[in-house]
């Protein structure tokens, strides 16, 4: 299936690319999330009057990222967590908590999806995770899960 992408997506295409994907990754995702357009005749034309609007939304979209960006770089997310003796956590902790630390302590809404967790974060120790902000502006940063101690 080939598509008109209306904005950047990492690993595929800028924005106003045509490109040719799977048919379930284009109608399931690009297409239903809006990221793409058919490549047919009659999208094009309305691609290329619309392009201008896609292009400076697309800006306003990286802009608003690169500020997330700035606040979070270079940051370490620390968690306290009750323990096993052997230093496994009782429950991993999952994108859902990360997000929710996020919005609690940098009051930045980043969504569950936007993070790419390398490696389970089920016991003590430091893990890298990548921020996915905007196709063009990601950011990796370091969990570091501590023990609580218990009083």
């Amino acid at each position: 299936m080939d598509v008109i992408l209306l904005e950047n997506i990492r690993s595929l295409g800028k924005t106003g690319d045509i490109v040719k994907v799977k048919d379930g990754y284009g109608r399931n995702f690009l297409l239903r999330k809006g990221k793409a357009l058919r490549a047919d005749e009659e999208n094009k034309i309305i691609f290329k009057k619309k392009k201008d609007e896609i292009i400076k939304k697309n800006l306003e979209q990286k802009k608003s990222a690169k500020k997330i960006y700035d606040k979070i770089k270079n940051r370490k997310l620390n968690f306290k967590k009750e323990t096993k003796e052997n230093g496994d956590l009782f429950a991993s902790i999952k994108p859902k908590e990360i997000s929710a630390f996020f919005l609690e302590i940098f009051k930045e809404t980043i969504h569950p999806s936007q993070l790419d967790i390398k490696k389970e974060i089920n016991k003590v120790g430091k893990y890298p995770i990548a921020v996915n902000l905007h196709p063009e502006i990601v950011t990796e940063l370091q969990v570091i899960v501590e023990k609580r101690e218990n009083k």
